[in-house]
């Protein structure tokens, strides 16, 4: 079904909102621009958070399987403000762009597969542990790749209020990998070697499933097939991934864990640490639902000049969140006695985690603002600023403090933990302020410069 446009004013209609939208409604109507905004967002939102949890979920069922044995970007960005300007032909452009920045990205990392175990010795981490995730490494490349070639079609169909392809796909695929995963687990008995190869095989159905969705004709406005533009304006696409990566905190996560691996006791202290990372993950599939979403309704409504609706998006969608996360908080810390049991069978593991749970929900909180906060900062175009800030936050001040509370005051887990939430704290109050301090219009203006500088000469005629 076509989105319908009606001016600069109301920029783009969701298919929720049927005939009701900006146009024509009464501007001190509070309640009605919430009600309308809150459509548009959850048009995006919902299906995001189905498909994020369902992939997720792949990952998650792995773990639990092998568990019990022992034991997002530039493209939101340009795509968003192009969707807005009504640009509908860059989106694919910029999307085979992103792929091609995202492959060649993954192949200069391959050698951190190849030579996990020697580098996580040298990190410090025991033998064992070093060699069976050297093993995995290997195995897990196909998974490597499958991340590359997804995310760039994630956003690509985001962007335009396609999302609910992404759930129903995600759903056929964790309903295969649930099946794989007891085959090749517990009758095949490949432990998590078949782990490994089953998340793999369960991604790229995901992978396939959208790509042919894309080329088979089910995006006619934005996709016109392959094209060599996309090997224009590389380095500017680049520069702004780049700064996109280092948005994600996914990086500090990865760290707290080689610290932990330092630790007197360490596999009950990394087995503890992965299992409330592991929740706190499958929890942040839902706010980082809405920091797509966040992201699509911002440079949807700058990309169409629209400043004040970009922050009136902004508003709603923080506060849902928000409202969310609180929500959650409330039910982990309920029943923190029992979230233990979907990953281990292992009592030292699940007393371990019991004693984390209040960090854990503390967290979940402040993952239900951060991530709204970057996606505004996203649909904005501000990664490279909001870069420094996530470096300065996670590295000078939440990781010197994890560190010092973790080793010199020897609280272990915890203390590294509660590093990691100051850093995200700090993170999150200047985000607030430069979100509140911002001036939309001059915004609006910024994204319109952009397109004309991202576009590709036969986009400008």
């Amino acid at each position: 079904m076509p989105v319908t446009i009606r001016g600069r004013e109301e920029v783009m209609r969701p298919l929720l909102d049927g005939n009701n939208g900006y146009h024509g409604q009464n501007k001190n109507d509070l309640v009605g621009r919430v009600w309308i905004e809150s459509k548009k967002l959850w048009h995006i939102a919902g299906p995001g958070i189905f498909s994020r949890i369902s992939a997720f979920s792949i990952n998650i069922i792995t773990i639990s399987f092998a568990g019990h044995l022992g034991m997002a970007s530039a493209l939101e960005t340009l795509c968003g403000q192009a969707y807005g300007a009504k640009r509908y032909h860059m989106l694919g452009i910029f999307m085979q762009r992103s792929w091609i920045v995202q492959f060649v990205t993954s192949i200069l990392l391959l050698p951190l597969y190849f030579f996990a175990s020697p580098i996580l010795k040298l990190l410090g981490q025991p033998d064992d542990v070093a060699e069976l995730s050297g093993l995995l490494s290997l195995w897990l490349i196909p998974l490597h790749f499958a991340y590359a070639f997804q995310f760039p079609l994630v956003r690509f169909l985001q962007s335009q209020r396609k999302a609910y392809v992404s759930a129903w796909v995600s759903l056929f695929a964790v309903t295969i990998h649930i099946f794989m995963s007891w085959l090749f687990v517990y009758k095949l008995g490949v432990g998590v070697i078949g782990s490994a190869i089953t998340v793999s095989i369960s991604w790229w159905i995901i992978d396939l499933g959208l790509f042919c969705y894309v080329v088979c004709g089910c995006c006619p406005e934005t996709w016109d097939g392959f094209s060599m533009e996309a090997f224009s304006g590389l380095w500017d696409y680049f520069k702004l991934s780049a700064a996109s990566g280092v948005i994600l905190e996914i990086w500090y996560y990865r760290i707290l864990t080689l610290m932990t691996g330092k630790l007197d006791n360490v596999k009950i202290a990394v087995s503890a640490l992965a299992v409330c990372m592991n929740i706190n993950t499958w929890e942040m599939m839902i706010p980082l639902a809405f920091f797509a979403a966040t992201g699509v309704r911002v440079a949807n409504e700058l990309g169409a000049g629209n400043g004040k609706a970009a922050k009136f998006a902004s508003i709603v969608s923080a506060t849902t969140s928000m409202i969310i996360g609180l929500c959650i908080c409330t039910l982990i810390m309920i029943f923190h006695g029992k979230l233990s049991f979907l990953f281990t069978s292992s009592y030292d593991v699940i007393q371990a985690v019991d004693q984390l749970i209040l960090l854990l929900a503390i967290t979940i909180l402040l993952n239900s603002i951060q991530p709204i906060l970057s996606g505004v900062a996203v649909g904005s175009g501000w990664q490279a600023s909001v870069a420094y800030i996530n470096l300065g936050c996670y590295y000078v001040v939440g990781l010197p403090l994890g560190v010092t509370l973790g080793w010199v005051f020897h609280l272990g887990v915890g203390g590294i933990w509660s590093g990691m939430i100051g850093g995200t704290a700090v993170q999150t109050l200047i985000l607030i302020i430069m979100t509140m301090r911002c001036d939309w219009d001059m915004q609006a203006e910024k994204a319109s410069l952009r397109m004309r500088m991202m576009a590709t000469p036969s986009s400008k005629a």
